[in-house]
């Protein structure tokens, strides 16, 4: 009976350190701040999402951002200035070979993301990815993007979401229709938000990758 027990428990260990290795073995931006990030100093721990890492939902249910961009206040934790360049961070154990990433913007809650820079192939390989702001980015609140797609394991797909200002474009680069003909981001491996999906040991290759490659 003891040896039962024993073998039980071990079983329930083992189990519940797999689980955590599926969660904690991924990776997560760590700048800008995304919401709801560990990272954040501003955060407490009853809001802290602590599977950061986690890919979204197969069902599509928590796409965008896990759905935290529905959250209230939004408070930026990065100011932008259009034309400049900056860099993001990405931290993580398991980087599952790489990959595709994508960096984007919304201003519209996520209801669209403009691609701003596409990394193809060997993302997240490194931790710090340099990006610029468009200089006809619009001025005012937006939710920075970092997506990716990985190569090798399950067919998954990763987003986190921080919120940004892009302040100081001149009028004279302020054109809308330039920052709107910037491609839609590219979503893959979301059964429930369409049929695209990736194959394993090859680095997704983006149809319309944006004007940053």
């Amino acid at each position: 009976m003891l040896g039962l027990t024993s073998t039980r428990s071990a079983l329930v260990a083992g189990t519940l350190l797999s689980l955590a290795s599926q969660v904690l073995g991924h990776m997560e931006m760590s700048w800008p701040y995304p919401l709801h990030s560990k990272y954040n100093p501003a955060n407490s721990y009853t809001v802290i999402d602590y599977s950061m890492t986690a890919p979204l939902f197969a069902d599509g249910s928590n796409f965008p951002c896990k759905g935290y961009q529905n959250d209230r206040p939004m408070v930026p934790v990065a100011t932008y200035s259009a034309g400049s360049t900056y860099n993001m961070t990405i931290a993580g154990s398991a980087v599952h070979g790489g990959g595709s990433c994508q960096l984007s913007l919304s201003y519209d809650n996520g209801a669209t993301f403009r691609v701003i820079k596409s990394m193809i192939g060997g993302c997240p390989l490194t931790s710090t990815y340099d990006f610029t702001i468009p200089s006809y980015a619009p001025d005012g609140n937006a939710l920075f993007a970092w997506t990716w797609q990985n190569e090798m394991g399950n067919r998954e797909y990763y987003m986190n979401c921080a919120v940004v200002t892009v302040a100081g474009s001149s009028a004279s680069k302020r054109d809308t229709s330039s920052f709107e003909a910037l491609p839609f981001i590219w979503k893959a491996n979301v059964p429930g938000v369409n049929t695209c999906t990736t194959t394993e040991g090859e680095d997704p290759v983006y149809p319309m990758p944006g004007p940053d490659v």
